[in-house]
């Protein structure tokens, strides 16, 4: 492709040259002859420091978003005035503009977007349609898993993405959409045909500074970022934040749906939540549905909810959304449990916020009221991220003891910071309501230390990291999976790996 052709779109100050562009690279390490080299100022680093390196390494042309930096006139270069937006428009031309060949459903939300992308994700294959999925856990294209670097790639990786999925067919695509992504224009260009909002409680403060920044960041889905508003816009109706999304996203001319367990245009009748998933008749504009879904708890039916939204404004019948609502069983560090045979229950849980360690703890202590065992106890097991908002700290604590019985406060990813300082800083929220707790930093004699605790008919909850494999220290990155760490507790007390799961009363029972 001619670098004139790569810039079709951009915004550019001023440009000299042309030149037969076979690849385009951000990284001055990634670049091999033939690249467009894009130097833009990041969170970190300034690219444009980079821009020798880069030639050296064969680049034949430059977009840089630098206002004094002189260009060689052995490259052809392009003076910009928004680097992530040239990077953006210039990734798409490269790739063919394969955004605007799918169908894309955009998630955003403080709390939920794993488990509704997966849910919507399984309705599309339920309809026999192709998608691709892009989200914390992981990338997949077609069924086909592909490791997910962050919750939202730069505009670069994404576009290449899209591509690699319309080549393998794919009619659809459904992807978590950060706040830093949108704040940071990663997602710049690309038009969503739904997008959904699900909540938003504190979270990523360090970042944001504030809410109503963090709710601005979050609106800019429903804005459109060089492109139009989405054509629907799903909403959770019973969330603060929501409510002022209704009105905004009506002025911007997107069809609204809300949803929620109120009075909405996705809303149940006879809910019924049970240890086993949730029962309800879901009333839609297309009519009503029996629903049952495996997945727990109170969240989860509004995660329901807003997937099956979504899925409705991509043409997928009730039918296909009840269906894939029965057939998903758990969502990887989502309330998942690991059964060893045990009397009791352990479950791994990414709840890392207040409000998500609020409605976790809250569904352990219903199985346990329910479950009909005398004295059965919720064990919580959690710690904060280090480097992070210092604020939430002691929230998280006060609702993560609000419906435990005893707590286990250890380290989560500490990163640079020291973990008992971390753990000093939540204590707070804890001493002030008298709960009972331990503390123990290492995470792994944490989640031990918790399992050799429970008794029968208690619930073990391990939150925090959820799906992740590793933890973040100062001394570097490990290898580290709650999963496996649980399931290693679970045999060195005398439960085999490989046991046949007995049936027991109380929350154990959960299918």
């Amino acid at each position: 492709m001619k670098f004139s052709s790569l810039l079709d779109g951009v915004e550019v100050l001023s440009t000299a040259g042309d030149a037969e562009i076979t690849g385009i690279q951000y990284d001055s390490r990634k670049v091999h002859p033939g690249d467009c080299f894009i130097a833009i100022q990041g969170e970190t680093t300034d690219g444009n420091l980079y821009i020798s390196a880069a030639i050296q390494a064969g680049a034949r042309a430059l977009i840089s978003d630098s206002t004094t930096h002189e260009f060689p006139s052995t490259v052809a270069w392009a003076r910009v005035p928004h680097g992530r937006r040239a990077m953006a428009r210039a990734s798409a031309n490269f790739y063919g503009k394969p955004a605007e060949r799918l169908g894309i459903v955009g998630v955003t939300g403080t709390n939920g977007k794993t488990t509704t992308t997966f849910l919507i994700e399984k309705v599309l294959e339920i309809a026999g349609r192709k998608s691709a999925l892009i989200g914390t856990i992981e990338y997949r294209i077609a069924g086909k898993v592909v490791p997910a670097p962050h919750t939202t790639p730069e505009s670069l990786e994404l576009n290449e993405f899209f591509a690699q999925a319309v080549r393998a067919g794919a009619t659809d695509a459904v992807m978590e959409v950060s706040s830093h992504a949108l704040h940071q224009e990663r997602t710049f260009g690309i038009f969503y045909d739904v997008a959904v909002f699900t909540n938003l409680t504190q979270d990523h403060l360090d970042y944001h500074s504030n809410m109503e920044s963090y709710f601005a960041a979050k609106q800019i889905l429903f804005a459109g970022s060089g492109v139009a508003a989405p054509r629907v816009a799903i909403i959770n109706a019973d969330d603060e934040y929501g409510r002022q999304l209704i009105d905004f996203s009506r002025k911007q001319g997107s069809t609204v749906w809300t949803y929620g367990l109120g009075k909405a245009d996705f809303y149940p009748e006879n809910l019924d939540i049970a240890p086993n998933g949730s029962r309800f008749d879901m009333v839609t504009p297309a009519g009503k549905i029996a629903i049952f879904t495996p997945l727990v708890g109170k969240v989860n039916v509004y995660n329901v909810l807003a997937a099956a939204a979504a899925a409705h404004a991509r043409d997928c019948t009730l039918k296909q959304i009840a269906s894939a609502v029965l057939d998903l069983r758990f969502v990887p560090g989502r309330f998942q449990r690991i059964d060893c045979g045990q009397p009791f229950t352990v479950v791994v849980d990414y709840a890392h916020t207040d409000d998500a360690l609020r409605n976790l703890t809250s569904v352990a202590r219903e199985f346990v009221a329910k479950s009909g065992v005398a004295h059965a106890r919720v064990i919580t097991v959690f710690g904060c991220g280090g480097d992070r908002d210092r604020d939430k700290r002691p929230r998280m604590a006060r609702a993560a003891a609000q419906n435990s019985d005893f707590i286990v406060l250890t380290s989560d990813n500490p990163r640079s910071e020291d973990p008992l300082l971390i753990i000093h800083d939540a204590l707070a929220g804890i001493r002030d309501l008298r709960s009972d707790y331990t503390l123990e930093p290492d995470r792994r004699r944490a989640i031990s230390l918790a399992i050799r605790l429970a008794k029968p008919g208690d619930i073990v909850l391990i939150a925090g990291k959820g799906h992740e494999k590793t933890q973040t220290t100062r001394d570097g990155v490990f290898t580290f999976d709650d999963v496996e760490v649980a399931r290693q507790a679970l045999i060195a007390v005398g439960y085999p790996a490989n046991s046949q799961r007995r049936t027991v009363s109380g929350p154990q029972a959960i299918p």
